[in-house]
């Protein structure tokens, strides 16, 4: 069964709004192989609208010699919206029932699901016990306002911290899975 891993940059105050914005000057050699690794260990992409009109936007155009480029193009995405209309850039629409067509998908063989940003989408995905790693790269860096991670509403859902790593730039992995029901304390 494949696995949906969401990957989020992340401010210390939980803001994921405009990475374009405070991310850069912490952006390092250490994190792009990182990035880089994560997008090879995935056959796929899973997007909100936003993000994928935003990736779509800027990505065909992108080329590097590391080769992310080539992959982030390459791969098959699919894009939860009810608005989209006629998808792009390697892309299957997503437009009724997310949680019925992420589980399907998950049944498939393959690698991993890869989701970045589209807060909505990942707020969805968490709610129907859809996310099984969270990768979340928090950044030293305090912006005050912004789409933050999470919002009310969310049931409690424990995760186990699998792994961290503190990078060049003071940027923090901090990975989790879902915690299994013999891992999850009592309450």
């Amino acid at each position: 069964m494949r696995k949906v891993v969401v990957s989020e940059f992340m401010t210390l105050d939980g803001v994921i709004e405009g990475p374009d914005k405070w991310s850069m000057d912490f952006w390092g050699d250490d994190i792009a192989e990182f990035k880089l690794q994560e997008l090879r260990s995935s056959d796929a992409m899973l997007l909100g609208r936003v993000t994928y009109e935003g990736f779509a936007e800027a990505w065909p155009t992108m080329t590097d010699e590391a080769g992310f480029a080539d992959r982030m193009n390459s791969l098959p995405k699919y894009v939860a919206s009810t608005t989209l209309q006629d998808p792009t850039w390697n892309a299957s629409l997503i437009s009724g029932d997310v949680a019925a067509a992420v589980t399907e998908l998950k049944k498939q063989d393959g690698a991993n699901i890869l989701v970045g940003g589209s807060g909505r989408l990942v707020q969805t995905l968490i709610k129907d016990d859809l996310v099984d790693e969270l990768q979340l790269l928090v950044y030293p860096v305090v912006v005050g306002a912004g789409s933050r991670m999470f919002h009310e509403g969310i049931d409690k859902t424990t995760f186990s911290l699998i792994e961290s790593r503190t990078f060049s730039t003071g940027v923090v992995l901090l990975a989790y899975g879902r915690a299994s029901a013999e891992s999850t304390p009592a309450t």
